[in-house]
């Protein structure tokens, strides 16, 4: 094949207990990669739209063709050459897994280019590597659901060991971006090292209860369980009116609602897209009450993850 195009969602990480440890996808939105073979070998970026012209546009120091570079060198490939055209459609530093969807939509391009030698859960520490060039660290709770869909468990990091839980089919997510920004590296970097013991035992205890109610489709267990009493408190002060928005959500009918990835973009979790759309509405409106405007999206769990487009 000469050509390809992927798409790769955004996604929700944490999801409130589960530091680096859970995430989900949504729907829409996502990035779009298009990959065109050329004569000359090697990778060079043509174009970024929707970026501002923010992004680097080296091939080495952009997240979406990092990954590509890994996967050739560890297939042995020298001679490849293709022209990369990356379509931003989220924000950056948005908290919605930007530079996930950027990796993964890269990877699963590549790869369909190559005629698919590696599986899906093969690709998976390729893309972390763009999360390596983004952040300063290879998690892998972002590009986990945006590669292989669904909502899915990081249960360890060395080895990686990865796989994704059943969840209620009527689950929703309420996922607003608030237009502002906050750097993931900045995010991080203002975490604490250590965690009490009390601390440990109660987001232990909020971590099992969310996965079994997700798989029991318990939603006051849910509800209950979605509480982190470690991460949340230190980075909701980065976001405006945080408390407020969350208590509109939860007054407004969602089952808990917290940080979307590392934020500002903040999540909430309903039974019914009719509740998730009424909670949209009053996150939305908070927001406004402090002059901050703010874009909403809407979802089920999606369980596909990337997907190839088109194919010549």
């Amino acid at each position: 094949m000469n050509y390809i195009k992927a798409f790769a969602p955004a996604t929700v990480a944490n999801v409130s207990c589960g530091f680096d440890i859970f995430g989900f996808a949504i729907e829409e939105p996502g990035d779009v990669v298009e990959i065109h073979r050329i004569d000359k070998p090697g990778i060079v970026i043509k174009d970024i739209t929707g970026d501002e012209g923010r992004l680097p546009r080296t091939a080495e120091k952009n997240a979406v063709t990092v990954v590509m570079l890994h996967l050739l060198k560890h297939l042995g490939i020298t001679d490849l050459g293709c022209e990369v055209t990356l379509h931003k459609n989220m924000p950056l530093g948005s908290g919605m897994g930007s530079s996930a969807a950027s990796a993964v939509a890269g990877v699963v391009a590549m790869n369909e280019l190559l005629g698919n030698p590696l599986s899906r859960g093969e690709l998976l520490r390729f893309a972390m590597e763009g999360e390596r060039m983004a952040s300063g660290s290879a998690h892998a709770d972002n590009v986990g659901p945006s590669l292989l869909g669904g909502f899915v468990v990081i249960r360890s990091y060395d080895p990686l060991d990865i796989f994704s839980i059943p969840v209620p089919s009527d689950l929703c997510c309420t996922l607003v971006h608030p237009d502002i920004e906050i750097n993931t590296k900045d995010a991080r970097y203002i975490l604490r090292n250590e965690v009490s013991l009390k601390n440990t035992i109660a987001q232990m205890g909020n971590v099992a209860g969310l996965v079994a109610g997700l798989m029991k489709s318990d939603y006051d267990l849910i509800g209950r369980s979605m509480v982190d009493v470690i991460i949340e408190p230190v980075r909701s002060i980065l976001i405006p009116a945080f408390s407020e928005v969350k208590n509109a959500a939860i007054s407004n009918g969602a089952l808990g609602c917290s940080i979307s990835g590392s934020g500002p973009s903040m999540f909430a979790l309903s039974r019914g897209m009719e509740n998730a759309q009424k909670v949209g509405e009053a996150m939305k409106q908070t927001f406004a009450g402090v002059g901050i405007d703010s874009s909403t999206h809407l979802s089920v769990i999606n369980q596909g993850g990337a997907v190839v487009l088109e194919r010549g």
